[in-house]
């Protein structure tokens, strides 16, 4: 059994026991989360919403939150002396699915 989930803007599938990284969450580490917007569930049977499955939701616990690496923004224009170079470390959750709610 699998679902697709939607937080932060982006969508994930998920099984049970799966640990996923998602846009920062305000939770704190140990705590359960869960999210409420299923997009399908795919088990015995196929759920498909439209947007959302009606009383579907996936339980998850926060096994941490911390920032990813680091990535270099380099701009450059040619023959114009420009030059501009900093660097980003988005923050992020790891989620351990724990169950799956159709």
């Amino acid at each position: 059994m699998y679902a697709i989930v939607q937080t932060g803007g982006k969508q994930y599938k998920v099984r049970e026991g799966d640990l996923i990284r998602v846009e920062k969450l305000p939770a704190e580490e140990g705590s359960e989360v869960t999210l409420d917007e299923v997009l399908m569930v795919v088990g015995d049977e196929t759920r498909i919403g439209r947007p959302l499955v009606d009383g579907a939701s996936v339980t998850a616990r926060v096994q941490r939150t911390a920032k990813a690496k680091k990535i270099i923004v380099f701009k450059y224009k040619p023959k114009k002396n420009y030059r501009k170079k900093t660097g980003h470390r988005q923050p992020f959750t790891e989620l351990l699915i724990e169950k799956i709610n159709a």
